[in-house]
């Protein structure tokens, strides 16, 4: 998450939100939201109503859910997913930011 807290003004700029779900209870998540002063969007999901929706991963010897990034349209579209096979397999922000570029140019 530091990473997007690190590019988040960029996000923005390109008129994107950041939502961030986690497998958390909510007060766990507000305590951890507010410790971090995180800019973006917390979702608690310990129900993982969410997880099940867009067919995230969880791998008990791979210490639980495994990262995925979305990127959905206003409409609801999925426009691009990337499933991490290990907690480390995140893609970079400038691909992420790329993305939506394309998606979106009127926004660059």
């Amino acid at each position: 998450m530091a990473q997007l807290r690190q590019d988040y003004q960029r996000f923005v700029d390109l008129d994107t939100e950041i939502v961030v779900v986690g497998p958390e209870d909510a007060g766990s998540f507000r305590k951890y939201w507010e410790k971090e002063n995180l800019p973006f969007v917390g979702l608690p999901d310990p129900a993982h109503t969410v997880l099940k929706l867009y067919g995230q991963e969880v791998k008990i010897f791979k210490l639980g859910r495994m990262p995925a990034q979305m990127l959905i349209d206003r409409s609801g579209m999925l426009r691009y997913v990337h499933y991490g096979h290990s907690m480390a397999d995140i893609p970079p922000n400038e691909e992420i930011l790329d993305l939506i570029g394309r998606q979106n140019p009127d926004a660059r």
